[in-house]
This record gives structure tokens, C-alpha cells and sequence, in this order.
């Protein structure tokens, strides 16, 4: 398994400050086709690494989150599910795939935007009860020609990378979109941001995506006018254990690892967040644990009094068995549910079990 304490310690990164936590989560709960906020009781398209409540299923609601039995995420409170597609190595000589090991998720709860008090703002809101977004788009493969600053570009840049090289000497590099060139000795991150900014009426929309937008600089900025309400800023990070794989292709080969998807590009990124927060202990945490005269500025899990940190492995041992019972590990021929290789440079056609092609 992946070293997870290497990982925590790598997945700092500069815009940290005003962060009131880091919150990790270490083992998955599942691993499955399944996700309700898109797919809502059937089969999802794609294999998805699920962390979070125990209550995970297709057709999972706040209420039914809040009612699980543990979290793989480690505070006790957040009952919410997080969830985003698989990697996978595809090997050169075989052309089979194999499921790339990861060190668990950290989730960045941020104090973002000009919303926030400690930028002068009347303070960012809970995540309200319902609420579930996504950001990314599994059937994108490669940056599209949109307009600087728009919703547009700023969904675009909150897909993101880096090749963390640091163990062996080599430098490392990062970037928006797409997937690195070489092996990431120290691990291959994917990271993404969700919108923070709320329409303050709808706790989701027909794409999972209208209700909310983007702060006018990303990760912090102005929340437009027609999404007035400042959340807490979510940020994902998940860090892949690449060079296990290393002695196994070459960079002449080409970059060999794929998403879920289908994707070879990297460009399909993306993740789902369902709220299971208990929402005023998560609104006293926001209000109070953002303190510059403690560890909070800092964003130290355990400095925040208002959330109860659950013990690592009382988090690692939360899982739930998986509604779809097929292989999602390998090796094996083909990517699990009906997930063909599309390399773009235009949008992927999503298939069902139904309609694939032969």
C-alpha cells in the first residue's frame, strides 16, 4: 500500500493559507460502479473509488448518509460521500489493466473568496442539507477554446496535476489537464476544485453542476451574481502509486496509465461530493476553526475543537461490500462496464452495459 504518511506530507501545496482542514480520508470504503448523484439506481458507467459514509449506494440521500453506521474520512461529523474514477495501468506487452494503488484521499476544506470574514465578507456557509455537486467532466480529452474567466475556464483549470519526483532527484512538474510524461517516482497527483459560490436556492441541478460556480480566481476571488452565497472551498487530492509500475514500459511507449473512463488523456478527471455533514457542527467549524492565533490558520485537523478526529484506523476499517460484483482490479481485457479506449481530441460518447459496441 501506498506510504500514506509520504503522502499527507506531499500534498501541501502553496495556496494553503486560511485553510480551517485537511481532512483525511485513508482507505477506501468501496470500489464500484456506482454514483447517485449521476446515476441514481442503476449501474454507474464507470468504476468509481469511493471514501465516506457507510450509506453509499445508488440511491443514497442526506438523510440516509447521516444515518451511517462509520466514515472512511476521519472526522466523526462528516457523513458526506466523495467519490472519483479509478486508474488504471495499461500494460504495454499485454495490453491488460490493472488497478494503480493510491494513499487515500485529502480533501481541503478552504477558506476561499471574498465571501470569507477574514477577507472582509459576511462569512461563508455549510454546505446545506441535500446538497451534492461535481466537478470535471468524465467525457472531456482534451481544453477547449473558451473564453479567459469565463465558468467555461475556470471548470477547466480546476482539473489538475503533478508528477512529484522529489525520491529520486529529478524535479517534479505540474499542470492543468491531461496526464504527466514520465514516471512520478513519488507519487502521480490528481487534484481538482469544486465550485464554492451558490445559487442559495437549489441543492442540485440537472448537470450537477448549474447551482454552483466557480470563485472569479478559482481558489479564491469574487462569487458572481448569480451565485451569491460563499461556500467552504473543496479540494481534492489523490496521490498514485505510479512507480510501482515503473520497471514495466518506457517513456518511448508512451504514458501508460488510463482513467475509468476510458481515458488515456487525462483529461476526464473528475469528482463527486454528496453532503452527510452534520450542517451546524460543520458551520460552528467554519466560523471558529480559521483562528490566526492557533494551528487552524494552518489548517491542522486536530486544532479544530468543533469536529470530533476519528483515529486512522478506526477510519481504514469502514467498508461496505460492493453492489455490482465484477472485477474492478485485474488484470484484465477491458476496463470494467463498457469503457473502450477514446483518445479525442473531441468529447468521449459515454456507453451503457446496453449500448455497447461489439
Amino acid at each position: 500500500m501506498f506510504n500514506l504518511k509520504i503522502f499527507v506530507a506531499a500534498a501541501l501545496f502553496a495556496g494553503s493559507a486560511n485553510a480551517w482542514f485537511r481532512l483525511p480520508c485513508t482507505l477506501p470504503l468501496v470500489h464500484e460502479r456506482v454514483d447517485p448523484i449521476v446515476n441514481p439506481g442503476i449501474t454507474s458507467q464507470h468504476t468509481h473509488t469511493v471514501h465516506g459514509g457507510s450509506n453509499f449506494g445508488m440511491n443514497s440521500t442526506y438523510d440516509t448518509l447521516r444515518a451511517s453506521d462509520c466514515t472512511s474520512c476521519r472526522v466523526a461529523e462528516d457523513l458526506s460521500n466523495y467519490w472519483f474514477p479509478k486508474l488504471y495501468f495499461q500494460d504495454p506487452k499485454t495490453k491488460k489493466f490493472e488497478a494503480v494503488p493510491n494513499g487515500g484521499l485529502l480533501i481541503y476544506y478552504l477558506s476561499r473568496g471574498d465571501e470569507d470574514s477574514s477577507n472582509g465578507g459576511p462569512g461563508l456557509k455549510a454546505f446545506p442539507k441535500d446538497f451534492r455537486m461535481i466537478s470535471g467532466s468524465p467525457q472531456a480529452r482534451s481544453s477547449k477554446s473558451v473564453t479567459a474567466g469565463s465558468q467555461e475556464d475556470l471548470a477547466q483549470r480546476a482539473v489538475q496535476w503533478a508528477c512529484l519526483r522529489y525520491s529520486s532527484g529529478n524535479s517534479g512538474y505540474e499542470g492543468v489537464g491531461g496526464f504527466p510524461t514520465t514516471n512520478c517516482e513519488s507519487g502521480f497527483q490528481s487534484r481538482l476544485h469544486f465550485p464554492s459560490c451558490w445559487d442559495g436556492v437549489n441543492t442540485d441541478s440537472a448537470n450537477h453542476k448549474s447551482h454552483v460556480a466557480f470563485l472569479s480566481g478559482l481558489d479564491n476571488g469574487k462569487c458572481p451574481d448569480t451565485h451569491p452565497i460563499g461556500l467552504v472551498h473543496l479540494f481534492y487530492e489523490v496521490t498514485w502509486d505510479v512507480d510501482s509500475f515503473a520497471d514495466r514500459w518506457n517513456e518511448s511507449d508512451g504514458w501508460p496509465f488510463v482513467l475509468a473512463t476510458g481515458d488515456a488523456t487525462g483529461y476526464s478527471w473528475h469528482g463527486d461530493f454528496q453532503n452527510g455533514w452534520d450542517v451546524d457542527v460543520q458551520q460552528k467549524a467554519i466560523d471558529l476553526c480559521n483562528n490566526p492565533n492557533d494551528d487552524t490558520i494552518n489548517g491542522v485537523l486536530e486544532a479544530c475543537k468543533h469536529v470530533t478526529v476519528l483515529d486512522a484506523a478506526v477510519a481504514n476499517n469502514c467498508k461496505i461490500p460492493a453492489v455490482v460484483d465484477e472485477d474492478v482490479d485485474g488484470p484484465m481485457d477491458s476496463l470494467p462496464g463498457c469503457n473502450p479506449l477514446q483518445a479525442g481530441p473531441g468529447d468521449a460518447t459515454l456507453y451503457t452495459d446496453a449500448n455497447c459496441p461489439k
